[in-house]
């Protein structure tokens, strides 16, 4: 049985779980190790597993390392469903009639408390929104959230990938202007507050954090 390892320490939600899923859609691979710095992705990965006919275990082999492995089972004759489980994502992500909704982006952190923690969910924010199908018809970003679509941001690949799907990643203009950043946007466009409140006018819903 031919089995990858993914070293996916220090890697934000759902980044394991997505990882993990497109090594097992490999026709080549049998199954994928996948080693994590916290349980909840042990968790995240079980479920992940069960849903797609996969067996799962894991191994705790120390403060903080986790060895999940994860196997299609042939013997019960089940191959990986990769389908099925995309359509039941793409089923929940639609939600309320498939259109994507305004995501608007007021800081380079996310949440209350201890900065750093609020860096790494804004980065699987961001990441999880790469991933929705259908797409976010677009991102705007406020304030501190500006520096997210700027050189060396670590959103940046994650954006371009948005962009790619369809979705608009704009940027408030006085946001830029104040930080400095219009030289270094990496992403998107600059646009002035009137096509910001334009567009939230006009979208279905509208996701703000």
């Amino acid at each position: 049985m031919i089995m990858e390892t993914l070293d996916m320490r220090g890697q934000p939600c759902p980044m394991p779980t997505v990882k993990a899923k497109e090594m097992l859609a490999r026709q080549d691979i049998q199954g994928v190790i996948v080693v994590v710095d916290n349980f909840v992705a042990v968790q995240n990965l079980e479920k992940m597993a069960k849903g797609t006919g996969c067996s799962f275990s894991y191994a705790e082999e120390g403060a903080s390392l986790y060895k999940v492995s994860i196997a299609k089972d042939t013997a019960a004759g089940q191959a990986f469903n990769h389908t099925q489980l995309a359509s039941a994502e793409s089923a929940f992500a639609a939600g309320s009639g498939g259109k994507g909704a305004v995501v608007l982006v007021t800081a380079d952190s996310m949440g209350r408390g201890a900065e750093d923690l609020g860096k790494l969910l804004i980065k699987g924010f961001i990441f999880s929104l790469s991933q929705l199908n259908p797409p976010p018809e677009a991102v705007i970003f406020l304030n501190s959230g500006a520096r997210l679509t700027t050189e060396g941001a670590n959103t940046v690949p994650d954006l371009k990938a948005l962009e790619e799907k369809g979705t608009g990643v704009y940027t408030c203009g006085t946001c830029a202007n104040y930080y400095k950043l219009t030289e270094s946007l990496a992403v998107g466009s600059i646009v002035d507050m009137m096509n910001i409140v334009t567009r939230l006018a006009k979208a279905s819903s509208v996701i703000t954090i």
